[in-house]
């Protein structure tokens, strides 16, 4: 006989089976439209959490890029609510101050401060510049507070007035003062912390005016770039994501994958990326040369949260900016020269009919070059491949730079599971005049490079003139594109050792049409201890969530509660059919005994 078994739908003590013969037709066809009607119900129910967990995925997405669009209108100064900071980056050639501003913490203690740059009533970003740099005042330290007045100025008018008191000013300055003697630095610094709060409202102290080193940038360059990027919102789970081991945890943390940065300017270049593993020494002055090469720092509010612990390498290498690169290529080629014509008893280079030719510049282009009171006729000979290969000795150093690409520790990189962007020059050399900007691909870097070069003079400018380079691009970059291309490619792949198939490198100049400047990830650092007031002042008040995340853990407990709800229906609609089975059970045995009481059975008759 058939039987129906709920034993795997109700408690232990339910357990019991049914004869389906037992039910009538219509019982039993509303046993099984229950039973479809579950089953409909979990498969629909299941498929709306999987539709709810994608649109959830969209929606985050959806949310960050209207955010990154809302960073673009004016800020709303009438609202009461934001915060301000404002930061004073001191370089070499000049001084910019930038404002910034932040919406109250939204007292979950995983999660930063929300800094974007304020813009003003036309949506422009809040930012002045002046000239010299301040590092110019070494001498007369006492006229620094006029030479910071019309920046602060400028911030002031832009910050509400209400809010000055509790607003953080940081001055930070950098490669222009560093070069200068310590007594001299000290001078400037407490001339500033002396001066600015008799004119100056801002919350400003002692330890808000420093130099800072070349390290501390490349740190604030990397915290700004990720941050701009979304890299430390460990919640969106469809990125990519990266195991990483903390000093003192025994189980690694896994989070999103962050990305690392290449700089080069004129005169230096700089890489940072994150160590996610604990690095290996190969001996102990490999481990002391890296204790000054690795940055380990908490960018969370509370020390005991590891949520946001990062161990970054920052490296910076002076002299191998493509500028200064450029002359240290032409003093190697004015000293090959001059040893050779001394061996030889040559002329080549002394005058324009004798010209040394150089693979590192257009076909046909002469140019005179002069070092250390010598003079050197060049011409060009547009050999991109010859380039390359003169210029492998420049990454080892000299005596003048005292730094080496060749010799220098650097931490591992997992390039199977990274992502770097690169800025400056490396944007330049693969967009102004190549227009290869964006992703970066080799092979297809290098025939560009190649067919660049192997151009003559008169077609190039000819072609600059036309337009038909970027509107960046001027006869400068026209003329050392080929050396500096080759120079690029060789520092990637020659120096930081980058795989030639590797897919990972993105050129920018712009992240989400706006510049990231490392004064973003100093004051993301500065202030990382600011939420835990807003968190003081929230009290035990749960983490503000998004309506839709609330909306996806809602339909979590309605999927559970309609399985629950289906499940106590079959039972109490099962508990009805056996009460009804036995009612009927219980009847026919009494018609039965009725019969056998007042039918008398056909063997038993009267008086036998």
């Amino acid at each position: 006989m058939a039987r129906f078994c709920v034993s795997c739908l109700c408690p232990a003590s339910w357990h019991f089976t049914v004869p389906l013969v037992s039910f009538c037709p219509r019982q039993r066809l509303a046993l099984l439209g229950l039973l479809l009607g579950t089953c409909f119900v979990l498969l629909a129910t299941t498929a709306n959490l999987w539709r709810w967990r994608a649109f959830g995925s969209q929606d985050r997405q959806f949310e960050r890029y209207l955010a990154r669009f809302q960073d673009l209108e004016a800020t709303d100064t009438e609202n009461a609510a934001l915060n301000y900071g404002v930061v004073v980056d001191c370089g070499s050639s000049g001084s910019r101050v930038f404002v910034y501003f932040w919406p109250p913490h939204n007292g979950n203690p995983h999660d930063l401060l929300d800094i974007r740059q304020m813009r003003d009533h036309n949506s422009q970003p809040v930012v002045k510049k002046i000239k010299p740099g301040i590092s110019t005042l070494a001498t007369s330290p006492d006229k620094v507070n006029d030479y910071m007045r019309p920046l602060l100025s400028f911030a002031a008018a832009h910050v509400p007035r209400t809010k000055h008191k509790e607003t953080p000013l940081y001055i930070l300055c950098t490669a222009g003062m560093r070069l200068l003697p310590d007594w001299q630095q000290t001078a400037i610094l407490e001339d500033l912390v002396r001066d600015v709060p008799l004119e100056f409202d801002f919350l400003f102290s002692e330890s808000h005016a420093e130099v800072i080193s070349g390290k501390q940038e490349g740190v604030y360059a990397w915290i700004g770039i990720n941050f701009v990027l979304g890299r430390f919102d460990h919640k969106e789970e469809e990125d990519a994501l990266v195991s990483v081991t903390l000093a003192g945890q025994e189980e690694p943390l896994l989070r999103k994958r962050t990305v690392g940065i290449l700089d080069m300017g004129g005169a230096s270049l700089q890489i940072a990326y994150e160590v996610p593993s604990t690095a290996t020494f190969s001996s102990p002055q490999q481990e002391e040369a890296a204790k000054s090469l690795l940055a380990d720092f908490n960018l969370g509010c509370d020390a005991q949260h590891t949520k946001h612990v990062y161990r970054v390498y920052v490296n910076t290498f002076l002299g191998f900016g493509g500028n200064f690169a450029r002359q240290r290529y032409e003093q190697l080629v004015l000293n090959q020269t001059s040893t050779r014509n001394r061996l030889q008893g040559g002329q080549s280079g002394t005058n324009s009919e004798m010209p040394v030719l150089d693979p590192c510049l257009p076909v046909g282009l002469e140019d005179v070059v002069e070092q250390g009171g010598q003079t050197l006729h060049i011409r060009g000979q547009g050999d991109w491949q010859a380039c390359a290969e003169q210029l492998l000795p420049l990454l080892a150093g000299d005596n003048s730079t005292k730094t080496s690409l060749k010799n220098t520790y650097q931490a591992p990189i997992h390039f199977e599971n990274s992502e770097f962007y690169g800025f400056s020059e490396f944007y330049y050399c693969t967009e102004d005049v190549l227009r290869l900007g964006g992703p970066y691909h080799a092979p297809t870097f290098t025939r560009a490079a190649q067919d660049y070069c192997s151009l003559s003079w008169s077609v190039l400018t000819q072609r600059f003139r036309d337009k038909l380079y970027s509107s960046h691009a001027d006869l400068h970059r026209v003329k050392y594109q080929c050396f500096k291309s080759a120079w690029m490619h060789q520092v990637l792949h020659g120096g930081f050792r980058f795989p030639r198939d590797y897919s990972g490198l993105h050129t920018v100049q712009l992240v989400y049409d706006r510049e990231v400047q490392w004064t973003l990830g100093a004051i993301l650092y500065k202030t990382r201890f600011l939420p835990l007031r807003d968190i003081h002042h929230e009290g035990i008040r749960p983490p503000h969530s998004s309506w839709l995340r609330l909306s996806f853990v809602y339909n979590h407990y309605l999927f559970f509660a309609c399985i629950l709800v289906v499940m106590l229906a079959i039972g109490l609609y099962l508990l009805r059919l056996r009460h009804i089975h036995r009612q009927q059970l219980h009847s026919a045995s009494l018609d039965l005994l009725w019969l056998a009481e007042v039918v008398p059975l056909p063997s038993q008759e009267p008086g036998s």
